[in-house]
């Protein structure tokens, strides 16, 4: 990514009241990501079809100058940029309708990691949570994975405390820019990250640790795992949050049960008695859930089909990545959006892709017998 893309592509994240979603069907209408901020008002309308109320609100040059200043403290302080329409872009988080538009980070880590595990938690855990998360991570620490949490107080800390005591790859997810650590009384362990692991956001420098934030911090650390572990949390808060959004990304959600009269406790036992998280009680629960016990993944199954150029190209592109928007195949293949349907349809019949949630497509796996 060069200087000019990455400037254009932060700028992009700062535009008023546009998600990645929008977003991306705006990019497929232009032939340039720095169109949207030299195009006049009028000429994104045409090009676009965008209301014009939203166009006139998008406040393009203060997106301009924020990605200015962001930009010197990128290279300042060796941060990556990372796009969400890129290649390097985490997998598990293009799959999410909600992901960032931009990710800035920090350290020595692989999120793209065969093995990825959220652990998130109470901010006061017991003795029972603490003693149980060091039992659980001096088992995993030979499975080559790689730990997300949120650098809070208790069980946040607690777990990326251990990561580095056990030498596990371990990556905090803040809810403020990385100008700054919060809580300060984490800065020491924070910087050890850096080493094997690191620090992510999406939020620019100079924003604050507001309570707002957290809640889309929370999102990142569902949607960058495979799971989510939840060691004792009350019925509502933050590790609750986290823990649904990982089950709505269809990812797996395991929980600590725990005295039904322990408050800490009556979050998980409510997760598992929902049905949303799977009772967790040492890491082979972890290691069967996730087929990580040595099994080979399934194969795509021969399909005799015969397919044209076009559905070749469209193959192709749905299996770079575990699931892929519409909007996405629209502006790589460069097929008109009505026409795409219908051989995205073709190609649902042949079994060779299915359709997702979201209009989203993924390429058809099964078992082979």
């Amino acid at each position: 990514m060069n200087e000019q893309d990455t400037f254009y592509k932060i700028a992009l994240s700062q535009l008023h009241g546009i998600k990645s979603i929008r977003l991306t069907r705006i990019l497929s209408q232009l032939s340039d990501y720095q169109d949207i901020f030299t195009f006049s008002d009028h000429e994104l309308w045409l090009q676009t079809g965008v209301n014009k109320s939203i166009i006139s609100s998008l406040n393009r040059g203060n997106a301009l100058k924020k990605a200015e200043l962001q930009m010197r403290y990128n290279e300042k302080h060796q941060i990556i940029t990372s796009f969400f329409l890129d290649s390097d872009f985490p997998r598990r988080l293009k799959q999410c309708s909600d992901t960032p538009v931009v990710l800035y980070s920090k350290g020595k880590f692989n999120w793209n990691q065969q093995k990825v595990l959220a652990i998130v938690g109470t901010r006061n855990p017991t003795e029972y949570g603490r003693h149980f998360l060091e039992n659980l991570l001096n088992e995993l620490k030979a499975d080559d994975l790689l730990i997300v949490s949120g650098l809070a107080y208790g069980i946040d800390a607690h777990a990326h405390s251990l990561c580095l005591a056990n030498g596990i790859s371990t990556l905090g997810v803040l809810g403020h820019g990385l100008d700054r650590i919060y809580p300060s009384n984490h800065r020491v362990m924070a910087h050890e990250m850096l080493h094997n692991g690191g620090l992510l956001t999406e939020f620019m420098i100079g924003t604050k640790p507001d309570r707002e934030n957290f809640p889309m911090r929370n999102r990142i650390v569902a949607g960058l795992s495979d799971a989510t572990l939840v060691i004792e949390s009350k019925e509502k808060g933050g590790s609750i949050i986290t823990a649904e959004l990982a089950f709505d990304y269809n990812r797996e959600v395991f929980a600590l049960p725990g005295d039904v009269n322990r408050l800490t406790s009556k979050g998980c036992n409510n997760l598992i008695r929902k049905g949303i998280a799977h009772i967790l009680e040492s890491a082979d629960d972890i290691r069967f859930v996730m087929n990580w016990e040595g099994q080979s993944s399934p194969k795509q199954q021969c399909i005799d089909f015969v397919y044209d150029e076009v559905e070749k190209v469209l193959i192709d592109l749905v299996d770079s990545s575990p699931t892929i928007h519409i909007d996405i195949l629209h502006m790589k293949s460069g097929i008109p959006f009505t026409t795409l349907q219908g051989i995205l349809l073709q190609l649902e019949l042949k079994d060779a892709i299915c359709k997702l949630p979201g209009n989203r497509w993924a390429i058809q796996r099964k078992n082979v017998s």
